[in-house]
């Protein structure tokens, strides 16, 4: 489908600094908190913006409704209760993977539509304000071809250079950048080492990185490290591996939990230190739910590997698990681990099919996804590529995938999938250093999550994935609004 931007220019930020906030002089602040509790009669309104199947309606404005007096509610009213005195962990940011194929994918299309896919993203005031991206370090599957940054068999790694990013990826998170107003926070990940230094000596197909090719590696990271900030690009962190525990057949690499481990304690984080680059954040696992605790606890039980740990990386992509993504994990993670921070770094529905662009299942997977994983103490969310061609490439491994922008590269058209606006009720209106707040539903047909923002407004994310709407009262300290979920819809509310 196309975009019509007139639906989504409703969500600009003058519409939602038209909703009426409690000024600070008119509220308490909560003892070590931000969070600010009205307490006077002022009238606080409640902006609704809601995106719903089988309507036009794409983070539209949707209405605007004043909290009144309500106290206690009965059984039969469906509520979502929303409490700005718990609060939880600190909001990250919201973005995607800007990949060779994005990259490649922007290039081949015309000026103005190019632009409109940055500004659709990263413009916090036309867009839907990434702050968050991941980036391959040398190829990946959504690459056109496998290539890395050295000659093949440089151990020294003189000939390192990042020439190839040069044409595509490199200009355009330069525009990302600007775009974000320097907000946006890059990782890199990488797939595999180079072939020399795996005990295949094939960067495809899994295989391990050879002991003897441990520093280089550790190297490797730095140089790349180095180089983009040497473009003007900011480097904030970096993970270990991607998939560590997946042999594809794309750029793939093994670590078990215990290679994971001594090679951050031996050599990465070691080598990260020495460069100076001490400050940047880094990030292991990078894979699926399933195995995260396990991961988890043999990296951080070990306090000189730990120390170098910023956070664990994970993935959705778990066939085995029924459906059911396997949320307990990462809450488990949270509760053992709560110094350190979660992060998604990787999601996406594979197997590319232009017939299904318009099946609504595509946004509803990111909604409860993310507020599960946010209800879960994940601190940031990473979608995976944020522009592929028609065939859902380009992917030199026929691994096609959907991304919440496709581009058809032969004319110029941009069809915008409804997983770009589930993923915007969030990233819209639910800014960095943001604390989750407590939010609960009182009936199993919606779930919700809640965010009080630096500004003192509140973003509240409720979805409904049933086939029929459902009335329900969003609750405040006593006070509440009357709201209409539709069916297959998923709504913010910010007050």
């Amino acid at each position: 489908m196309k975009i019509d931007r007139r639906d989504f220019l409703l969500a600009s930020s003058s519409a939602v600094l038209a909703s009426t906030v409690v000024s600070a002089s008119t509220s308490e602040a909560l003892p070590g908190s931000k969070v600010m509790i009205p307490q006077s009669a002022a009238p606080i309104k409640a902006t609704v913006y809601t995106t719903a199947k089988d309507t036009d309606q794409r983070m539209a404005k949707s209405g605007e409704v004043e909290f009144k007096p309500m106290g206690q509610p009965l059984e039969t009213q469906t509520c979502v209760f929303i409490d700005p005195r718990q609060t939880f962990q600190s909001f990250l940011g919201i973005g995607g993977a800007i990949t060779d194929a994005s990259a490649e994918t922007l290039a081949k299309i015309p000026a103005a539509k190019q632009q409109e896919v940055i500004d659709a993203y990263f413009d916090p005031n036309n867009g839907i304000g990434y702050t968050l991206a991941r980036t391959n370090i040398h190829s990946c599957d959504f690459s056109s071809g496998s290539y890395t940054y050295v000659d093949e068999g440089d151990k020294e790694l003189k000939t390192f250079n990042v020439e190839h990013d040069r044409k595509f990826r490199i200009p355009m998170i330069k525009r990302a950048m600007a775009a974000a107003h320097g907000k946006m926070k890059l990782y890199g990940s990488p797939w595999s080492p180079p072939a020399f230094m795996k005990d295949t000596n094939n960067m495809l197909r899994g295989g391990k990185l050879k002991p003897d090719h441990y520093q280089a590696w550790a190297n490797y990271f730095t140089k790349f490290v180095a180089a983009y900030e040497k473009e003007g690009i900011p480097i904030w962190g970096i993970s270990i591996q991607n998939e560590p525990m997946a042999t594809q057949k794309w750029e793939s690499c093994i670590f078990t939990g215990e290679e994971e481990r001594d090679f951050l304690k031996n050599n990465l984080g070691p080598t990260m230190q020495k460069a100076g680059l001490g400050g940047k954040k880094i990030i292991f696992w990078d894979h699926n739910r399933d195995l995260i605790y396990q991961r988890a606890s043999t990296m951080l039980s070990d306090p000189e590997a730990a120390k170098y740990v910023w956070g664990i990386g994970y993935h959705w992509y778990e066939p085995w698990s029924g459906g059911d993504m396997m949320f307990d994990n990462v809450k488990l993670v949270n509760e053992t681990f709560p110094d350190k921070n979660l992060i998604f770094t990787e999601g996406c529905a594979d197997s590319y099919d232009a017939s299904k662009v318009n099946d609504w299942s595509l946004g509803e997977r990111y909604g409860r996804s993310m507020i599960h994983d946010f209800n879960n103490g994940t601190v940031g969310w990473t979608d995976w590529n944020v522009l592929l061609d028609e065939k859902g490439g380009p992917n030199h491994v026929g691994n096609f995938c959907f991304a919440p922008i496709h581009a058809n590269t032969q004319t110029g058209e941009l069809t915008y999938t409804n997983s770009y606006y589930y993923i915007g009720h969030f990233s819209k209106f639910i800014k960095p250093g943001a604390k989750r707040i407590a939010a609960s539903p009182s009936r199993s047909s919606l779930i919700a999550t809640a965010f009080a923002n630096p500004d003192g407004k509140i973003s509240t994310v409720v979805m409904n994935r049933g086939d029929k709407p459902v009335e329900y009262f969003a609750w405040l300290n006593g006070n509440a609004v009357a709201v209409t979920s539709p069916a297959r819809s998923i709504q913010t509310l910010v007050f």
